[in-house]
């Protein structure tokens, strides 16, 4: 799985990142995170206010920080997709 946190590395950024690492622990699902912060590399995932948050290349919010819980549900049906 590939989660990615989409936006130029501003303090919402940051706490989006940290929100992520904490709803994967929860989850105790194993992914690759990774932050894009490059401005053509956000353009490109199609996110247009940041921060944002794709899963798997679909992005899952996008301007706003979602609460762990929802994070963590994303990830669950990501992994049951995955199989």
């Amino acid at each position: 799985m590939k989660i990615q946190v989409i936006g130029p590395g501003c303090a919402n950024c940051q706490r989006l990142y940290a929100q992520t690492q904490r709803a994967l622990a929860q989850a105790g699902i194993d992914a690759d995170l990774e932050k894009v912060e490059r401005h053509q590399d956000i353009v490109a995932t199609g996110v247009w206010m940041t921060p944002g948050l794709a899963i798997d290349g679909e992005v899952k919010a996008s301007g706003r920080i979602p609460p762990v819980p929802e994070i963590v549900s994303w990830i669950m049906t990501a992994a049951a997709r995955e199989g």
